[in-house]
């Protein structure tokens, strides 16, 4: 090896120039039957994968804030009752009206409130349900508070 060969090589170390100093400066070997790997595949097989399928979703479940229901006393049921009363005679030309209720949450203990406006379209005393005219069903016994307009 040339004086100027050995500045150009990667190794400094004279150990491993002793070992590699033949092959270390040699071009990269290219395969005649194998073409080279795309540098879009090669970077994908590096790719982060979910080694535990759902934990995100599980956590993201778990961190999900909900209420807790409020129980009403006997003079607010009493006035929504009255406010019930006052729809349901008037139904033929309903008014609108703001109903705010609780809904559970399907998957954990708890739930959410929600406001509603709109229309009462019926009050189903037999499944003691609220219909609105949007199509929402809102169960009597989760209602907290109506505000008619």
């Amino acid at each position: 090896m040339s004086s100027s060969h050995k500045k150009d090589s990667v190794f400094t170390d004279s150990a491993a120039e002793q070992v590699y100093g033949d092959i270390i400066d040699l071009p990269r070997p290219v395969s005649r039957t194998h073409p080279p790997m795309p540098m879009l595949n090669r970077a994908a097989q590096f790719a982060p994968f979910a080694a535990l399928t759902g934990y995100d979703a599980a956590v993201e479940e778990t961190a999900r804030l909900t209420e807790e229901e409020v129980y009403l006393d006997e003079s607010e049921i009493t006035a929504l009752n009255e406010k019930l009363a006052r729809i349901e005679a008037a139904l033929p030309n309903p008014s609108a009206v703001q109903i705010t209720y609780f809904r559970p949450d399907e998957r954990k203990s708890g739930g959410s409130y929600e406001t509603v406006t709109g229309t009462v379209r019926t009050i189903d005393r037999i499944t003691q349900c609220l219909h609105m005219e949007s199509g929402e069903r809102i169960p009597l016994a989760r209602l907290i508070a109506i505000k008619e307009d």
